[in-house]
Order: structure tokens, then sequence, then C-alpha cells
């Protein structure tokens, strides 16, 4: 399962990313009872993550984080933070469409997760 965390300000196509996100658990073999949480944010944002959890001052365009806790009776299998300004760049930069540096994003979060 997915939860999609952002402002409305950031265009996100939330039923293609929760269809993705089917499909990455299938072809990683994730359980689907298992739960990932996706945060869409800004730069400013991102950039304290960063230099909080891995020293280092920059705006990363993901981070990702792997849980062993259970949240209620989900099993939170960990957070995927993207800065949705990075994305855009990084869509500008390879001539993609931001949606599909998203999905690229998010499929390397949930690798970093799932190991």
């Amino acid at each position: 399962m997915l939860n999609i965390v952002g402002s409305s300000r950031y265009q996100i196509n939330r039923k293609s990313l929760k269809s993705y996100f089917v499909y990455l658990f299938d072809k990683y073999n994730v359980d689907p009872a298992g739960v990932i949480n996706l945060v869409f944010m800004g730069k400013r944002k991102m950039k304290a993550i960063a230099l909080s959890y891995k020293k280092e001052d920059v705006a990363l365009p993901v981070l990702a984080f792997p849980y062993n806790e259970q949240a209620s009776n989900e099993r939170l299998l960990g957070e995927i933070f993207i800065c949705y300004p990075q994305a855009v760049l990084l869509a500008a930069h390879r001539n993609k469409k931001v949606e599909d540096v998203l999905k690229q994003l998010t499929e390397h979060g949930l690798k970093n997760i799932i190991g």
C-alpha cells in the first residue's frame, strides 16, 4: 500500500504512482500488506533532512528510510522523501517527463528500503 503526502502545488499523478507501486511490489516480491509513505517536499525541507541524516548540505532528489517497527495494524516498510523541484530539474536535464523521473526516484527509494 502507498500513502502519498504532498502539497497540492506539486503536480503529482497519484493514481499513476499508486499503480506503479503495485507493479514494483510485484517486481521485487514485496509483501502487498506492507506500507510505504511517499512524501513530496521542497528544497529547503529536503536540504534540512539531508543535513540532519546524511550530513550533506544539499537538496537531494530522493532519500529513503527503512523501518522495522509496526504502526497500528499496518506494516510500515519505510518512507521515501522526494524533492519535487529537484525531480523537475532532473526531468529537464534528462529530457524526460516529470512523471517518469518521479517513478525512477520512487523505484530507487523502494530498492533502498527493501535492501
